[in-house]
């Protein structure tokens, strides 16, 4: 029985994980709306283009509600919405596999094993998952800040407008900085969630130390989040600078744009869109974790 359970947690886990992205991707979006049209303005491109100027990210949120309505606060939400379905399926599939086989006999994992599995569930989500599905999302969200905003009409125009002008790179551009981001947020978050849900389960009575309730998770995973940004913020600017569509007439590379970011507006521009960024990881940790370990002790109450 045992056995059985175990073969079946890969399963679990991807599915678990896809539902849990679809559900915090749609609930924390206009945040990450937000946070990049903060990290986009200051570029010298950006300027030049007659791209829109925010005093910070409630200017930024009111502006685009009073100009393109509600909707204009989902704007790049359908290559989210699906790369960040992908991307926690992945995620908890790759960092489950990789736990299992560096748990010892029973089952626990020690702090640098937990963050190396947590590195190599970032990276392997970055460079399959979220480097496209973001610079398809970085494109749409700089289009709707510049004067004309024609220049996609959705999704697929984006990616095809993007595939004819620099091939197959185009929606790949900035993946370095995704997988390293991916890499250290995963690295960080999984190792502050596990440590703190350890932490937790030791208060639960005895016989019901295998699971945490939902307000549990919830918390938990908003403490994870709150540590991933601060620790994680550098290169989220960095990816989002190298995933513009002005990038390549402005950096050479990512350590070239981050060398830009800090010569030409300061160090503290390396935290630009820090404030939605925190309130989204909050609660996207919080919603991740907690519908995650929902789903998962569904399927393991169930015969799938």
């Amino acid at each position: 029985m045992a056995a059985e359970k175990r073969k079946d947690r890969p399963a679990h886990s991807l599915i678990a994980g896809t539902i849990a992205g679809a559900v915090e991707g749609a609930a924390t979006y206009p945040t990450e709306l937000v946070k990049t049209k903060m990290q986009l303005q200051g570029s010298q491109q950006y300027v030049a283009q007659g791209g829109q100027l925010y005093r910070g990210a409630m200017d930024c949120a009111r502006a685009t509600v009073q100009t393109q309505g509600i909707r204009g606060l989902y704007r790049g939400l359908t290559p989210m919405l699906l790369g960040n379905a992908a991307k926690a399926g992945v995620r908890f599939l790759t960092y489950d596999t990789v736990k299992a086989w560096l748990s010892d006999d029973r089952g626990r994992l020690s702090m640098p094993r937990t963050m190396l599995a947590g590195l190599c569930a970032g990276v392997i989500e970055g460079g399959t998952v979220v480097a496209p599905s973001e610079t398809i999302k970085t494109r749409l969200i700089h289009d709707q800040c510049m004067p004309r905003q024609n220049t996609y009409r959705g999704m697929v125009h984006c990616v095809q407008v993007a595939v004819r002008e620099e091939g197959v790179r185009g929606i790949y551009r900035g993946v370095v900085p995704v997988m390293a981001r991916q890499g250290a947020n995963s690295c960080v978050r999984f190792a502050a969630y596990d440590t703190l849900k350890q932490w937790a389960l030791g208060f639960r009575p005895p016989g019901e130390r295998d699971y945490l309730p939902f307000a549990y998770s919830f918390a938990i995973g908003m403490a994870a989040g709150i540590v991933t940004v601060y620790a994680t913020m550098p290169i989220d600017v960095v990816k989002t600078r190298m995933q513009s569509p002005s990038a390549r007439l402005e950096y050479r590379n990512s350590l070239h744009c981050a060398y830009r970011v800090v010569s030409d507006e300061g160090v503290r521009a390396l935290w630009k869109g820090a404030t939605p960024r925190l309130s989204r990881l909050m609660f996207s940790g919080a919603i991740v974790f907690a519908v995650y370990e929902e789903v998962v002790k569904a399927l393991r109450n169930s015969a799938v």
